[in-house]
């Protein structure tokens, strides 16, 4: 059983920055897929950024360029740095751990959430 810990969220202004971390209970990062979702209010969780286990991070359009998720593995935490942040960042934000083996989803996990408000 794998458990993530995500922390971080908050209430920030318009342009404003945030970083997250999600701690997870054991050295999963070359087994496991890590990356970040989050879920609006009314809409349906989507990707925002995925690290593979060799570490390099995919970002969601919406995201790009603003973003930047991160590992340390020693500490088995990962990061998202949030910059230049929009009212329409703001949702829960989920850290996800996946283990595929040829082609099936063998493990699946999430953190439990925190919340990201972009307000002013």
């Amino acid at each position: 059983q794998v458990q993530l810990v995500e922390s971080g969220g908050g209430l920030v202004q318009p342009g404003g920055s945030l970083r997250l971390s999600c701690v997870a209970s054991g050295s999963i990062f070359g087994l496991y897929t890590m990356s970040w979702y989050r879920q609006a209010p009314g809409k349906q969780r989507e990707l925002v950024a995925v690290i593979t286990s060799g570490g390099s991070a995919n970002y969601a359009d919406p995201v790009k360029g603003r973003f930047t998720m991160s590992r340390d593995i020693a500490k088995t935490t990962l990061y998202l740095q949030m910059n230049s942040l929009k009212p329409e960042d703001t949702a829960v934000y989920y850290c996800n751990a996946r283990r595929v083996v040829n082609g099936i989803v063998k493990n699946n996990y999430w953190g439990q959430g925190t919340q990201v408000t972009v307000s002013s």
